[in-house]
């Protein structure tokens, strides 16, 4: 076999090393000179009879098998203090009449955080569970390795010594050598190809000590890391001996305690290893490289098998190195891949188990749910069911109390997911397929029936439930895939009780990394929303965030299908958790990375393979920005485009920056604010009001991107702005000029030039204390009164633009309307996003109040994010770079005129709905409030965009064509053309947006109660 070949995670070649060293052994010249003055120093401390100082001192420097680089590198002192240690342990053993007893462990710790030094007594093979080796490695992870970065990063050799520790006891040290890397200070340089010359990212100590051959390896994979996201595993055969180097690369804090973890894998088959290095460069990446041999005498299957489980395995690892499922070998303990099985099932047990009992639902038919104090109640007991009923820590002690059932759990899994064909099992069946052998498969009903045999407690066989509800429901996963970052799993959403959540969601992906957990869920085939992280500040919050995160996911999700009322995606959210301290970056980048797994087919052998598919169907996702993921969507499609996502790239984040990717941002054209606008418009021309003598109230500040656009767009008396940084107020009307100059700085009220108030104005700031107001009232604590700012102020109008979700809801509403019974506001138009609950909303209007919701007043971000995906989906890359992309800092003239259109079609969809709702309610004289037309309306489209998806009606050509037409903004269709159009937009997207077209016109045109007549005559025009 040429020395060329090698091994990739699934093919079973590799390539065979000569039988030399990876590394030159350092000879220490200097060692006889050092021995002798050791000697002395050692005497002079007197702790060891000085006719035993020679002898203990030549153990210590001969018998052991210590590295010449410990002698190099440490100091007399240290050294002296270690043989002294040794001596004492000695003692120790004796006095226990036991030489096996003898437990060596040194450390040093540079205090300067130079390195590191740990040298214990190590049987091969095994994970100690106590003794100094137990921890060590994880320490070292802990100290050293997880924190790398270019700036400071530490490398590792370690080694087993040759010779045992006495002459009665048969035990070997194992060396840890910890130390900082010195990396040169000039930039990398690059090759021809543009990739990094190893060379000018190394250490200086791994640059003396690496042998050529090694060089070489480290190169290829290095290449390989820089254009992969994921790990790379490699193996190689030494030639002439059973010893495997396995060589790990990856980019430095994509994951956290792996070197530790590592030991634990191989040793689970036997497997012991010489040498270990660590290497970091300077470039970000990190290789890990093992020497690895097969225990003499383990009963364990051969390495030249066990190799590649320890590859697979390694990947999953990767993934969650730090499983509390995989222990060291033990009776009980189970292989990587049944952990990393346990560990997910663990998750999703904690989401899923059903918690709401009998007694739940008898509550939930007693009480009226639209009466809003009955609401909240039934909120509030449904969260602490949950809460009670099963933690994650009895979810834990379930499954450490079932290994024989978990290990069943898997089997069923694996016999669904795990791929049958590559080319390694060809060759010969991987182990973990022989492991699935050897476990006798039962079926659904019989593992269900041994399941409720053997587990009598009714909690614990809930749990267990859930693994196989999971099961069931995972339609396709990247678990088998070679290499990954984290683990995704699209989830048929069948097993969601309607109870709990009367919607089904078309899918659910559920994605589990070491450092995070995170949803997607979509309501319609083709579906978009945001993706946010959700930050915890202390662990309280993380375990409040964690309990209510699939909730939240499908509140967010749901909430969003009413406000993509009249464009062909339907709603969608996705939710990212990180655990305390990750990187959020970071964990956004494996989420994605993972669904991409999941939405492209694997086609290179080794690396991303065909999965096992049961949806089989082609799916589309597309992501938006959201709370900590605004700067992260120019990645996102960058990354799609590189996973080779050719077609859809381009539309797979939308948020994209407008100069580098042709994103169109809504802040820079006012593009939700002019739906919102078009309600203000509305009111004021149906009630015949002159807008500059109406006064408003303002929530969300000149900085963002609502208020801003509110400022600049309107010409009324604003009254008082509330925004992050405190509350600005004059009854007489803020000065227009100064707030429009501080919208197009887009710098917060704190910047307001206080000499522009009237003698009653003022400017409290969130940060000062005890400030005095013009009519005499003292504010104690600015933040406080910032909090409550919004129920204090009175005006005709009142726009939220910004705030907290929920900052007006049934506990406070009350606060809106003065002791005469006589409320603050005429008409309220909800520009932010949640910021009053239903039950507000209707509390108001019952008040007479004219009140808009969110999900009708502030859809023209969603509406211009729709067509950024059209505009995506319906050019090739060629034509999207040159038409989309900004050249020079400027726009193209396609780009200008399609921004345009896209403005015409949101205050067009707005003042059309807002014609619809204001008719439905005159109609019925006011019977039914506004906020529950507003979601009649939403429900009554989406469910006729539902049908009429399903229906012949797309299937009529020339009405197909007569929708398309109108629905394509007319740039585009002038640009690319109707016929070249329908055949690049992928089907189902036509379907909805053909639906969405016809479902919203017709309703917006014909009002709620149209009939199916009225259908007809609208469908007869469809062609023109």
């Amino acid at each position: 076999m040429s020395n060329g070949e090698h091994l990739n995670v699934s093919g079973a070649r590799y390539s065979t090393l000569e039988n030399v060293p990876g590394y030159t052994t350092p000879v220490f010249k200097g060692k006889e000179e050092q021995r002798a003055l050791i000697e002395n120093d050692v005497a002079a401390k007197g702790f060891i009879p000085r006719e035993l100082v020679p002898n203990e001192v030549n153990w210590f420097y001969t018998h052991l098998g210590i590295d010449d680089t410990y002698f190099q590198n440490e100091s007399r002192e240290v050294i002296s203090d270690h043989i002294i240690a040794l001596f004492g342990a000695k003692i120790l053993a004796y006095t226990k009449h036991d030489p096996s007893k003898l437990v060596i462990d040194l450390e040093k710790i540079d205090e300067n955080g130079n390195g590191a030094t740990f040298i214990h007594t190590s049987a091969a093979g095994l994970t100690t569970t106590e003794g100094p080796g137990a921890t060590c490695e994880s320490r070292i992870d802990e100290l050293f390795l997880d924190n790398s970065s270019p700036e400071k990063a530490y490398r590792l050799e370690t080694f087993r010594s040759t010779g045992s520790i006495s002459s009665t006891a048969s035990q070997q040290l194992r060396c840890y050598f910890v130390t900082k890397c010195k990396f040169p200070d000039t930039p990398p340089t690059l090759t021809a190809e543009g990739k990094t010359d190893i060379r000018s990212v190394s250490d200086a100590t791994f640059l003396e000590k690496a042998t050529e051959n090694t060089l070489n390896i480290y190169q290829q994979v290095m290449w390989n890391v820089e254009t992969r996201y994921g790990p790379v595993i490699e193996v190689f055969e030494v030639e002439g001996t059973r010893e495997r180097r396995m060589v790990i690369g990856y980019k430095m804090g994509g994951t956290s305690r792996f070197f530790s973890a590592l030991s634990n894998l191989y040793h689970f088959y036997s497997l012991f290893s010489a040498r270990k290095y660590v290497e970091q460069f300077s470039n970000g990446i990190t290789i890990i490289s093992m020497y690895l041999n097969p225990l003499p005498g383990a009963n364990a299957p051969p390495i030249e098998h066990s190799i590649f489980q320890v590859m697979k395995e390694a990947s999953l690892l990767y993934c969650l190195p730090d499983n509390p499922y995989f222990l060291p070998k033990s009776p009980g303990s189970h292989a990587v891949q049944e952990a990393s099985y346990a560990y997910c099932g663990w998750i999703f047990a904690q989401h899923f188990c059903n918690r709401l009992g009998p007694a739940y639902l008898q509550l939930k038919n007693i009480l009226n749910e639209n009466d809003p104090t009955h609401a909240e109640v039934l909120n509030d007991i449904k969260r602490r069911f949950r809460e009670e009923t099963f933690t994650r820590e009895r979810i834990a002690e379930v499954i450490h109390a079932h290994p024989d059932l978990i290990r069943q759990l898997y089997v069923n899994f694996a016999m669904t997911h795990y791929p049958q064909s590559d080319e390694a099992s060809s060759l010969m069946p991987t182990l973990s397929y022989q492991r699935l052998q050897t476990v006798q498969p039962l079926t659904d009903e019989e593992l269900y029936d041994r399941i409720r045999r053997s587990v009598p407690n009714k909690h614990d066989l809930q749990v267990l439930e859930a693994f196989l509800i999971f099961n069931k429901h995972v339609l396709k996963t990247n678990f088998y895939q070679p290499t990954k970052v984290a683990l995704s799993f699209r989830l048929a959403p069948d097993f969601l009780p309607e109870v709990e959540y009367p919607k089904k969601p078309f899918g659910v992906f559920l994605v589990i990394g070491n450092d995070f957990r995170g949803f997607h869920i979509r309501f319609r085939d083709v579906a978009r929303g945001g993706i946010r992280i959700v930050m915890s500040r202390n662990r309280e919050t993380y375990s409040i965030n964690q309990r209510q995160l699939f909730d939240e996911n499908y509140g967010l999700a749901s909430t969003q299908s009413l406000k993509n009322k009249d464009i062909p995606e339907g709603g969608a959210k996705g939710t990212i958790l990180p655990s305390l301290g990750a990187n959020p970056r970071r964990c956004f980048e494996k989420y994605v990375d993972a669904i991409v797994d999941l939405l492209i087919p694997g086609q290179t052998p080794g690396i991303k393979e065909r999965l096992v598919d049961l949806y089989g169907k082609p799916e589309l996702l597309f992501f938006g920005p959201d709370e900590g993921t605004a700067h992260m969507m120019d990645w996102a499609a960058l990354h799609a485009r590189e996973r080779g996502a050719e077609t859809w790239w381009k539309s797979f984040t939308t948020g994209k920056s407008a100069e580098k990717l042709g994103g169109i941002p809504h802040d820079t054209y006012g593009m939700t604010s002019l739906s919102i606008r078009q309600y203000v418009l509305g009111i004021y021309k149906q009630l015949g009001l002159r807008e500059k003598d109406i006064t408003k109230v303002q929530t969300g500040g000149p900085d963002g991107d609502l208020g801003s656009n509110e400022i600049l767009l309107s010409s009324d008396k604003t009254v008082a702005i509330i925004d992050g940084s405190g509350v600005l107020a004059d009854p007489h009307g803020l000065d227009r000029t100064e707030l429009i100059r501080l919208a197009k700085l887009r710098v917060p009220v704190c910047n307001f030039d206080t000499s522009k108030l009237s003698k009653d104005g003022y400017l409290v700031k969130v940060e000062e204390h005890d400030v005095r107001l013009p009519s005499g009232e003292l504010v104690l604590d600015g933040t406080d009164f910032r909090n409550g700012a919004h129920l204090r102020f009175k005006a005709d109008i009142f726009v939220p633009c910004g705030g907290r979700p929920e900052a007006v809801n049934i506990s406070n509403v009350s606060a809106l309307i003065d002791a005469d019974g006589k409320p603050h506001f005429k008409y309220i138009v909800e520009g932010a996003n949640l910021f009053l609950t239903q039950q507000a909303r209707l509390n108001l209007e019952k008040r007479k109040i004219i009140v808009f919701k969110d999900s009708s007043a502030n859809k023209g971000g969603v509406t211009s994010s729709s067509l950024e995906v059209l505009a995506g989906l319906a050019l090739s890359t060629e034509e999207y770079v040159e038409l989309m992309v900004f050249k020079d800092g400027k726009s193209s003239q396609f780009y200008q005129s399609y921004v345009k259109d896209i403005q015409a079609k949101i205050s067009g969809n707005a003042a059309a709905e807002f014609q619809c709702i204001w008719r439905e309610h005159a109609r019925l004289q006011g019977a039914k409030p506004r906020t529950i037309i507003s979601d009649e309306l939403s429900s009554t489209l989406n469910n006729l965009q539902a049908e009429l998806e399903n229906s012949d009606l797309f299937d009529d050509l020339p009405s197909r064509k007569g929708v398309l037409r109108r629905a394509i903004p007319k740039t585009l269709v002038d640009q690319v053309g109707l016929e070249t159009l329908m055949g690049r937009l992928p089907e189902t997207y036509q379907r909805a947006l053909f639906s969405s077209w016809v479902a919203s016109h017709f309703i917006y045109k014909y009002g709620v109660n149209a009939s199916s007549v009225d259908f007809f005559h609208f469908a007869r025009d469809l062609a023109q």
